[in-house]
């Protein structure tokens, strides 16, 4: 006579494969830490724009003949924001992305002769009132764009650490300072 054998897993064995399972989840994203990884994608786009933004001026400022002052300007990209740059208090508030001088970065890019580098003006990824974009300028041709870092890795004392005054050449250790004048402080 022959017997029929089952074939399957017990339900002894699935719980085993499943707590070995939760436990590998568990190390990942321990290990990975998701959302430190989150934001540090957001600080290379902020890491990114400013460099583009700050590119995009010093091509304006060598292009535009016979220029030798503008209007100083203090604008950050959002209305709410807290905590401000050093030397940002008060700060305008401009959400327009425009690249004709009604931006938050005040400067008529269309006047370079080869056009504009930029279609728009960057927004911060996120945009609220702790993580915004700031530009300020003199009327001496001295700018500043500043951006707060969100991830421990550029933030102050991480791996790295972009926003200490050693680094950035500004005048705050808690924010990302480009330009021709990153300590600008009027």
């Amino acid at each position: 006579m022959e017997t029929k054998t089952k074939k399957g897993f017990t339900l002894i064995e699935l719980l085993v494969v499943i707590a070995i399972l939760a436990v590998l989840a568990t190390a990942v994203v321990i290990i990975l830490n998701p959302a430190q990884l989150v934001k540090q994608g957001r600080d290379s786009t902020r890491i990114s724009d400013l460099a583009a933004v700050h590119s995009a001026i010093a091509l304006y400022l060598s292009e535009v003949p016979g220029l030798t002052s503008w209007t100083p300007y203090t604008y950050c990209t959002n209305e709410t924001a807290g905590s401000k740059p050093t030397g940002f208090d008060p700060c305008t508030y401009s959400s327009s992305t425009a690249v004709n001088g009604t931006g938050w970065v005040p400067v008529n890019f269309g006047a370079i002769s080869s056009g504009s580098p930029l279609s728009r003006l960057p927004m911060d990824p996120v945009n609220d009132a702790t993580y915004f974009y700031a530009f300020k300028s003199s009327s001496t041709l001295l700018y500043e764009l500043d951006a707060k870092m969100e991830s421990n890795k550029y933030g102050s004392g991480g791996a790295g650490d972009i926003v200490s005054n050693t680094k950035d050449g500004g005048n705050d250790n808690n924010w990302y300072e480009v330009g021709n004048a990153p300590a600008l402080n009027l």
